[in-house]
């Protein structure tokens, strides 16, 4: 397997307009084996991060398992503008909706699959707050919108209510309990996520 440090604004996959993507790296990742390796979890485009790979059809397969079984522990940082109390969870159902006009988006609704995230504030300043999220269902867009439901929008995060520029949004850590040891990856802050970070108080 590997772990790479996907930069934000590089989407998984290729889209039906083009343009870079992680695919496009599919060769040098390779790295002799027969198939290029396959994401076994999902990033958004936005979102810098940890990204796990399987190299091998079984490795993706055993990826897979833990992942849709939940021991995956993944831990990401945010900051949002808004404030929260110092920990706590949000269970909320989301459910996909389009319109013409608007295209797709999820959203809070009582029909939509259970999806829940715990929170811990890891500093405050000026009306934002730096969080640390662990999901614990890997719904699309699940941490967007659940800080938004919360009222604590994603900086960056136009799309459900936060403040222009950047997606402030890292998976920072990720645990796997494989068979010959766990492993942890942890991936440094990006530097468009610095400033608004030390603004709270996290180095």
């Amino acid at each position: 397997m590997l772990v790479l440090d996907k930069p934000a604004g590089l989407p998984v996959h290729r889209g039906p307009r083009g343009g870079p993507s992680l695919e496009d790296w599919g060769e040098a990742l390779r790295q002799g084996r027969r198939h290029a390796p396959q994401p076994a979890h999902r990033l958004d485009q936005d979102t810098a991060g940890c990204l796990a790979f399987g190299r091998t059809k079984p490795a993706m397969a055993a990826l897979g398992a833990l992942f849709a079984a939940g021991r995956a522990d993944k831990a990401y940082w945010a900051v949002v503008a808004g404030d929260l109390p110092d920990e706590g969870a949000c269970e909320a159902p989301l459910l996909k909706r389009s319109t013409a006009a608007r295209g797709w988006w999820m959203a809070v609704d009582p029909a939509g699959q259970p999806a829940r995230t715990e929170w811990r504030v890891l500093g405050r300043a000026g009306g934002r707050a730096a969080l640390e999220l662990r999901p614990h269902t890997g719904r699309t867009h699940q941490l967007r919108v659940h800080l938004a439901h919360l009222g604590a929008p994603i900086l960056g995060d136009a799309r459900y209510g936060g403040p222009p520029g950047a997606l402030h949004l890292l998976a920072r850590r990720l645990a796997l309990p494989l068979d010959g040891g766990p492993v942890m990856a942890e991936a440094p802050v990006p530097a468009h996520m610095r400033a608004a970070l030390a603004a709270c108080g996290v180095a």
